[in-house]
């Protein structure tokens, strides 16, 4: 009988899970070490929960868009009759206990689709021991809740095993005023004045979506700009909107500590200054989930920020231990988690395999509007990392975007100057999440800026705008030859 090939994965993330399915369906001997339930912090306490939050968010700004823009009117039975009233509420318990129920059962959905594709789940936590064995295999000590002790042996081992919300020695999270992205869902009343501290992705999705339920928010940015990491078009966009609803957008503001007085909390910033509000979300950050798990000790090699150095086809430098996810810090996505750790699995078990390629990665920043981006930025144009024609097209020149009351976004290409080839691009609007697919075909297939014109879209619609973006570009180049 052929010997099978036995895998141990540490971590049930997007990064675990994933190379579990991939690894049963090519017939290895899978199981899967996880302490907190399958789909890690995305399907639990990031990705999943927070976007569910934003989902009821984006139904309240649609209120607040159509009473303006599109005529509806929504009024209560108080007299005066003939005055409009908004009267549209949000009850956030309701909405946390929906989060909560959503996150646990996709958990389960996972677990049940690694369980029938003949995966092992354990629940406990994974260690790696030095060395291998003579024929090479791996030794993985998994201690349960209850401190029993299980030696797994393995062929090889991928290390998924996450991030956690990085804190600030003078603002520990309390779980009631002071809080991290994981601890929001248990809330149950709108925080009246949110002090969120932190204008990355994370701290803007949050600021935006309380906004929208009808928090007062301040947000804390360190920097010069909302999303210093993203398009800086898309970023002065959202911050316009966030300003132009009433957020107090705080630029080159750092948060030195934060502390309850009360029922109230307050944030001292780093020159001196003090804001308070009912409650403080900290984004600032995350910590890899790499320490006391053996790594070093097994020949692992970190990084100084203490991620898992890895290769591009996820291998580390311990010889049959690989890694996936944000404990890699490659790019903190769902998507590229999962895409590390089927690729992990593929490469150890001799399937053709494609290393991983960054730059056909297509990533979105869930607010509102949302900023949805693909291949080379403007960052890399500006930096001369590529040479490449840029067109931008507001979106206020879209007929169905008139038709929706859209006023604020843009959708923007980069193509190669000689043929053509797309590159790259950024979408800003709702849904913009789902308008970047048409755009990642492009750049991942080296399709150009005729064949994008070429295709036929639906009129009117919001697509229509990429299709039109790639004619100027096209236009441009032909003028140019």
């Amino acid at each position: 009988m052929e010997d099978v090939t036995r895998i141990v994965i540490i971590g049930g993330g997007p990064g675990g899970y994933e190379a579990a399915l991939v690894g049963a369906s090519l017939g290895a001997e899978v199981t899967v070490v996880d302490c907190d339930g399958l789909g890690g912090a995305s399907v639990l306490t990031d990705c999943v929960p927070s976007k569910t939050l934003i989902a009821t968010a984006e139904v309240m700004t649609t209120f607040d868009s159509s009473y303006d823009e599109l005529g509806i009117i929504v009024a209560d039975d108080t007299p005066p009759i003939d005055r409009p009233a908004r009267v549209v509420g949000v009850d956030l318990g309701k909405v946390n206990r929906r989060v909560k129920r959503l996150a646990l059962a996709q958990s389960h959905d996972i677990t049940a689709s690694v369980t029938r594709a003949g995966g092992r789940v354990m629940r406990g936590r994974g260690r790696l021991e030095p060395g291998q064995s003579p024929d090479g295999s791996r030794t993985v000590t998994v201690t349960a809740a209850d401190g029993t002790e299980e030696t797994l042996t393995a062929d090889a081992v991928l290390v998924a095993t996450g991030a956690h919300p990085r804190e600030i020695p003078d603002a520990q999270p309390d779980g009631e005023r002071i809080l991290n992205w994981t601890q929001v869902y248990d809330l149950d009343e709108l925080p009246e004045e949110l002090i969120v501290v932190g204008s990355g992705v994370t701290g803007a999705e949050f600021a935006g979506a309380y906004q929208a339920l009808g928090s007062r928010v301040t947000l804390v940015s360190s920097r010069d700009r909302v999303l210093p990491g993203e398009d800086p078009d898309a970023a002065a966009v959202l911050e316009d909107v966030f300003r132009r609803r009433g957020m107090n957008v705080m630029a080159r503001s750092r948060a030195a500590s934060a502390k309850r007085v009360g029922d109230r909390v307050e944030v001292t910033l780093s020159d001196g200054r003090t804001i308070a509000g009912s409650h403080c979300l900290m984004a600032v950050g995350s910590i890899p989930n790499t320490a006391g798990i053996g790594l070093e000790e097994a020949g692992v090699r970190l990084k100084d920020s203490g991620h898992i150095w890895t290769d591009k086809v996820s291998r580390t430098s311990a010889p049959g231990v690989y890694a996936a996810g944000d404990c890699t810090g490659v790019f903190a996505l769902a998507s590229v988690a999962a895409m590390q750790g089927r690729i992990a699995m593929y490469h150890f078990l001799g399937d053709a395999v494609t290393p991983l390629n960054l730059k056909t990665v297509s990533a979105n920043v869930f607010t509102d509007p949302e900023i949805a981006t693909v291949g080379y930025s403007q960052a890399d144009v500006d930096a001369g990392r590529i040479d490449a024609r840029v067109v931008k097209l507001p979106l206020l020149r879209n007929p169905r975007a008139k038709m929706q009351g859209i006023r604020d976004g843009f959708v923007k290409l980069f193509c190669r100057p000689g043929t053509g080839i797309v590159v790259g691009g950024v979408v800003v609007s709702p849904r913009a999440s789902e308008l970047i697919h048409p755009i990642s075909i492009a750049v991942d297939n080296n399709l150009t800026v005729e064949q994008i014109a070429s295709a036929f879209t639906v009129y009117p619609s919001l697509s229509g705008s990429i299709a039109e973006v790639a004619r100027q570009l096209h236009t441009r180049k032909m003028s140019s030859e």
